[in-house]
């Protein structure tokens, strides 16, 4: 017994070794999601630029709505809104932004400051549709069909190679379903 006890610290370090290496495989931005083939979650929230203005989860209208999770705070989103800008312009989809966790005059003069690709933002100060969508930081963007149904969810920023690997695959298949009826 007090061999085996002396073995242990590199028992225990071959078996950690062997969980990190594993974790070296693993793709950080395929984040599974209880959401992906749900409808999107039921919220009242106002929006970033109107105080006023309350929104809700019918008010994401669109055939492919992206929902974009953005913050001041998040020095990745600064690299993805260039890119963000140029997806508002694509007719096929309808962009809105999840302001989370963030400061609402800092966003707006944000937003000001780079221009803004959405429709409107849902300011979500206390992060709490955040925390219904399982939002992990920003940026997270969802992809909802014009079923209202979640079909992806991306962590991590939208640039050109991204765009046409992640997300244009699958807006082609959505147009197509639509087409068809499903």
């Amino acid at each position: 017994m007090g061999k085996l006890i002396r073995f242990l610290p590199l028992i225990l370090v071959l078996a950690l070794g062997v969980v990190l290496y594993r974790g070296l495989s693993l793709d950080p931005q395929e984040m599974p999601s209880a959401l992906v083939g749900k409808t999107m979650p039921s919220f009242a929230l106002k929006t970033l630029t109107d105080n006023d203005k309350l929104v809700t989860n019918a008010d994401l209208n669109g055939d492919i709505v992206l929902v974009n999770v953005w913050a001041t705070w998040c020095p990745t989103c600064k690299y993805e809104h260039p890119y963000l800008v140029d997806i508002a312009k694509d007719p096929q989809v309808t962009l809105y932004g999840l302001n989370y966790k963030d400061d609402r005059m800092a966003a707006q003069q944000w937003l000001q400051n780079y221009e803004d690709p959405y429709v409107f933002s849902i300011f979500d100060e206390k992060g709490t549709l955040g925390l219904d969508l399982g939002v992990y930081g920003a940026p997270e963007t969802f992809v909802i069909d014009h079923h209202g149904v979640i079909r992806k969810r991306f962590a991590g920023a939208i640039d050109t190679r991204v765009w046409r690997r992640e997300f244009e695959p699958l807006i082609a298949q959505l147009i197509e379903e639509k087409k068809q009826g499903k």
